[in-house]
């Protein structure tokens, strides 16, 4: 109780509120640092080795800063790879079939090309032979994300008369999508070599109009 100039009775001053700490307030900046150091590490030793220790260490942050997000290396991954089904890709939209599916392996190449995507892509698969969670996550975010775009090339070209509207949409996006992971993760191949993406963007639009 405090007393006005008056001499009335005023109202206890409030204490002043202090500003949310700990889990209340993750920071972005932090949790992308984190992420990306999630990635290079995996590329760097593989799940298995991976730790929470290490991925601290690489984003420049204490082992809290991780826990606080994450309660382990397990949902950690679980969490950024779910992610990337999320994200998808572009969806071309050239005005023809060949064209669209030419800017898909375009750019699918070139991501699966990346030095990250290209060892931690396979680790996981091998990874998801001993974890069912990981499989399912990982299932997820590459059929996805490829679906989301392979079933709006078959929606444009069926529009355009270019493919039988009775087509199958599961064996379109094995069509579509198989053959550059197929190089990616089970051949593990350099570069495509030069007029490779031109021929299966023939060889696939030649297939799917045959379906």
């Amino acid at each position: 109780m405090t007393t006005n100039a008056d001499g009335t009775a005023g109202a206890q001053p409030q204490p002043r509120r202090r500003a949310p700490a700990g889990a209340a307030v993750l920071r972005e900046d932090v949790t992308e640092a984190i992420r990306t150091a999630v990635f290079e590490e995996l590329a760097a030793v593989g799940y298995a080795r991976m730790s929470i220790e290490g991925i601290a260490r690489r984003a420049g942050v204490g082992k809290t800063a991780v826990y606080r997000r994450w309660r382990s290396k397990l949902h950690l991954v679980l969490d950024l790879v779910s992610a990337i089904a999320v994200q998808g890709l572009p969806a071309p939209d050239t005005g023809t079939l060949e064209g669209d599916l030419r800017l898909l392996y375009e750019v699918t190449s070139r991501a699966l090309r990346h030095p990250v995507a290209s060892q931690v892509i396979p680790d996981l698969q091998a990874e998801a032979a001993r974890n069912p969670e990981i499989a399912q996550a990982l299932q997820k975010a590459l059929r996805e994300g490829q679906a989301g775009v392979a079933n709006g090339i078959v929606a444009a070209a069926r529009a355009r008369g270019e493919i039988s509207t009775e087509i199958d949409g599961e064996l379109a996006l094995d069509v579509i999508s198989g053959p550059l992971y197929w190089r990616a993760v089970v051949i593990r191949g350099p570069k495509p070599p030069e007029g490779y993406l031109a021929s299966l963007t023939r060889a696939t639009a030649a297939a799917l109009k045959a379906l």
